[in-house]
């Protein structure tokens, strides 16, 4: 089986009240719309949501994969979008817990993970096989990393307003 990965956990502040922040995390469209290289997202009838991702990725180039994933938790301090039942190769974890502090801001802990699985190499890209898993894995991730760091500050600039 030929897996990577890529995965970020961090945390961040927003000068907005838990309410308003829960809400805007809770919104699948947020992530299409402020989230760079998200080019679509859409939820069937059913709830599950389908996001279309476009990622450069060393050696192989650019890819666009979609993922499939349904709402598993959405309490008042703690959401969580988890794969599709029934996802065989495009894995999606994203989970953000609310904490709202005395001066009315909001303290979020991020997490998103990411997983492409393929029985092989070449099922991924035919060029994967050179790359391997671990670079293409590093690499992805530091990407994730830079895209999630500009939606975060476009989601405080939308929740500041």
């Amino acid at each position: 089986m030929f897996t990577v990965k890529a995965s970020i956990q961090d945390h961040f502040e927003f000068a907005a009240p838990l309410e308003a922040v829960r809400d805007f995390f809770a919104d699948i469209a947020n992530f299409a719309e402020l989230m760079p290289g998200v080019k679509q997202a859409h939820t069937d009838a059913k709830g599950v949501a389908r996001l279309t991702i476009e990622a450069d990725i060393p050696v192989v180039g650019t890819m666009t994969q979609t993922f499939a994933v349904e709402l598993t938790d959405d309490s008042e301090d703690h959401i969580e979008w988890t794969p599709a039942r029934g996802e065989t190769q495009n894995f999606l974890r994203y989970t953000a817990d609310f904490l709202e502090k005395p001066d009315g801001s909001t303290q979020v802990q991020f997490s998103q993970t990411a997983e492409l699985r393929r029985e092989k190499a070449r099922d991924f890209h035919f060029l994967a096989g050179m790359a391997g898993e671990s670079l293409i894995s590093t690499e992805m991730t530091k990407r994730f990393a830079e895209r999630v760091k500009v939606f975060i500050e476009r989601a405080k600039d939308r929740l500041a307003t």
